[in-house]
Protein backbone atom coordinates (compact mmCIF):
# COMPACT_ATOMS: atom_id res chain seq x y z
CA UNK A 1 0.00 0.00 0.00
CA UNK A 2 2.93 2.37 0.61
CA UNK A 3 4.00 2.10 -3.02
CA UNK A 4 0.46 2.93 -4.10
CA UNK A 5 0.39 5.92 -1.73
CA UNK A 6 3.71 7.20 -3.08
CA UNK A 7 2.48 6.82 -6.65
CA UNK A 8 -0.76 8.63 -5.76
CA UNK A 9 1.19 11.51 -4.21
CA UNK A 10 3.30 11.78 -7.37
CA UNK A 11 0.19 11.72 -9.56
CA UNK A 12 -1.42 14.44 -7.44
CA UNK A 13 1.64 16.64 -7.87
CA UNK A 14 1.18 16.29 -11.63
CA UNK A 15 -2.61 16.83 -11.56
CA UNK A 16 -3.70 20.37 -12.40
CA UNK A 17 -7.19 21.77 -11.82
CA UNK A 18 -8.53 25.18 -12.74
CA UNK A 19 -10.81 27.52 -10.82
CA UNK A 20 -12.68 30.19 -12.75
CA UNK A 21 -14.53 33.30 -11.63
CA UNK A 22 -16.12 36.30 -13.27
CA UNK A 23 -17.49 34.21 -16.13
CA UNK A 24 -14.01 33.05 -17.10
CA UNK A 25 -12.30 36.43 -16.80
CA UNK A 26 -10.07 35.24 -13.94
CA UNK A 27 -8.57 31.74 -13.80
CA UNK A 28 -6.33 30.06 -11.25
CA UNK A 29 -4.49 26.76 -11.75
CA UNK A 30 -3.62 24.58 -8.74
CA UNK A 31 -1.90 21.20 -8.52
CA UNK A 32 -3.21 18.20 -6.59
CA UNK A 33 -1.31 19.31 -3.49
CA UNK A 34 -3.07 22.70 -3.43
CA UNK A 35 -0.11 24.72 -4.71
CA UNK A 36 -1.16 27.70 -6.85
CA UNK A 37 0.62 27.34 -10.20
CA UNK A 38 -0.72 30.31 -12.12
CA UNK A 39 -3.33 33.06 -12.26
CA UNK A 40 -4.55 34.55 -15.54
CA UNK A 41 -6.61 37.70 -15.88
CA UNK A 42 -8.52 38.75 -18.98
CA UNK A 43 -7.51 42.29 -20.06
CA UNK A 44 -11.10 43.58 -20.01
CA UNK A 45 -11.26 42.94 -16.26
CA UNK A 46 -8.39 45.28 -15.46
CA UNK A 47 -9.91 48.59 -14.44
CA UNK A 48 -7.72 50.82 -12.28
CA UNK A 49 -10.87 52.23 -10.71
CA UNK A 50 -12.09 48.84 -9.50
CA UNK A 51 -9.06 46.98 -8.14
CA UNK A 52 -11.15 45.65 -5.25
CA UNK A 53 -13.43 43.75 -7.64
CA UNK A 54 -10.41 42.24 -9.39
CA UNK A 55 -8.94 41.15 -6.06
CA UNK A 56 -12.25 39.46 -5.16
CA UNK A 57 -12.33 37.63 -8.51
CA UNK A 58 -8.75 36.40 -8.03
CA UNK A 59 -9.50 35.13 -4.52
CA UNK A 60 -12.66 33.42 -5.79
CA UNK A 61 -10.80 31.66 -8.62
CA UNK A 62 -8.03 30.49 -6.29
CA UNK A 63 -10.52 29.18 -3.72
CA UNK A 64 -12.37 27.24 -6.43
CA UNK A 65 -9.14 25.74 -7.79
CA UNK A 66 -8.01 24.70 -4.30
CA UNK A 67 -11.44 23.17 -3.62
CA UNK A 68 -11.16 21.12 -6.80
CA UNK A 69 -7.60 20.14 -5.90
CA UNK A 70 -8.73 18.84 -2.52
CA UNK A 71 -11.61 16.91 -4.08
CA UNK A 72 -9.19 15.30 -6.53
CA UNK A 73 -6.73 14.41 -3.77
CA UNK A 74 -9.46 12.98 -1.51
CA UNK A 75 -10.87 10.90 -4.34
CA UNK A 76 -7.42 9.55 -5.21
CA UNK A 77 -6.59 8.67 -1.61
CA UNK A 78 -10.01 7.08 -1.00
CA UNK A 79 -9.52 4.84 -4.02
CA UNK A 80 -6.28 3.56 -2.49
CA UNK A 81 -7.41 3.27 1.13
CA UNK A 82 -10.81 1.85 0.29
CA UNK A 83 -12.60 4.85 1.78
CA UNK A 84 -10.92 4.52 5.18
CA UNK A 85 -10.29 8.26 5.20
CA UNK A 86 -6.64 8.29 4.19
CA UNK A 87 -3.77 8.92 6.52
CA UNK A 88 -3.21 12.12 8.49
CA UNK A 89 -0.34 14.31 7.37
CA UNK A 90 -0.17 13.08 3.79
CA UNK A 91 -2.10 16.02 2.32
Amino acid sequence: MQAEMALAQEQLANTVVEGVSGGGMVKARVNGHGDVLSVSISPEVVDPQDVEMLEDLIISAIKEAIRQSRETANSKMNSITGGMGGFPGLM
